[in-house]
């Protein structure tokens, strides 16, 4: 692949030595990178710096203000006590979706949407219920007495579940933010976001149309050394959002 500089990937503009630091952090984290001229979509022309090899370079500048304003959105919504819900189900980043958000008890979906998580979460906590309770009774050596096909039957359908439900097992409620790793790859999840009106934040390519969801950050989603980027400062956010709560709480024990 052909080499790039970092003039390559912003506009010559003055910015401050933090400024060229974070620019630099993402272009070598490879945020730069969009899909082939072909498939840009037109809504995406304004966030294309510019063209190599018949493949979109995304404007860093433009990635950094969307992205901060992204993350000043979602630390407003988990100091307010609502939850994110994480999507990431492409193989770049599936693994990441999953150990992130563990790290951070935060629910997700690694493996595939399963249609209705959001529109038809009533049933869905129904499903989870009986899922725990499966798992609980198993634990317990409620199913010792019966036969073996009958426990062979059982232990099919927690391996099954946990698939299905394993992420959102412990979201007792709607998440307030759904963020999403590769809006072209998920549509049913921000369709389903959008019905609940439910803010969608997704990392969008130069494939997708950025105005189907409430808060775009052009980026390459297809590459877990960019995904890992953005989930780090998500993290920091995160922390940033808890501490908030701390002192919000504290002010009000003092009074």
């Amino acid at each position: 692949m052909e080499e790039i500089a970092l003039t390559d990937v912003i506009v010559e503009k003055e910015a401050s030595p933090a400024e060229l630091m974070a620019l630099e952090e993402m272009m070598k984290a490879g945020l730069f990178w969009g899909r082939r001229k072909a498939k840009t979509h037109p809504r995406m022309k304004s966030f294309v710096f510019a063209t190599r090899n018949g493949i979109e370079i995304i404007d860093l500048h433009q990635t950094k203000q969307l992205f901060e304003e992204s993350l000043d959105f979602i630390k407003s919504k988990i100091a307010d006590g609502g939850s994110v819900l994480l999507v990431g189900t492409t193989p770049a980043a599936k693994a990441v979706t999953e150990e992130f958000a563990k790290k951070l008890n935060w629910p997700y979906v690694a493996e595939r949407w399963l249609g209705g998580i959001l529109t038809n979460f009533k049933t869905l906590s129904k499903r989870i219920s009986y899922f725990k309770k499966l798992k609980t009774d198993k634990a317990a050596g409620r199913f010792e007495k019966l036969t073996k096909k009958e426990r062979l039957n059982i232990d099919r359908e927690i391996e099954e579940l946990t698939i299905k439900f394993s992420g959102v097992e412990n979201m007792e409620k709607l998440p307030a933010v759904v963020f999403v790793i590769g809006a072209t790859e998920h549509l049913t999840a921000v369709k389903e976001a959008k019905i609940m009106k439910i803010p969608v934040v997704a990392m969008v390519n130069t494939d997708f149309n950025p105005e189907i969801v409430d808060y775009a950050i052009p980026s390459n989603d297809r590459s877990k050394p960019a995904i890992e980027w953005v989930l780090s400062k998500l993290e920091t956010a995160s922390e940033e959002a808890k501490k908030q709560i701390v002192e919000k709480n504290d002010l009000t024990k003092q009074k």
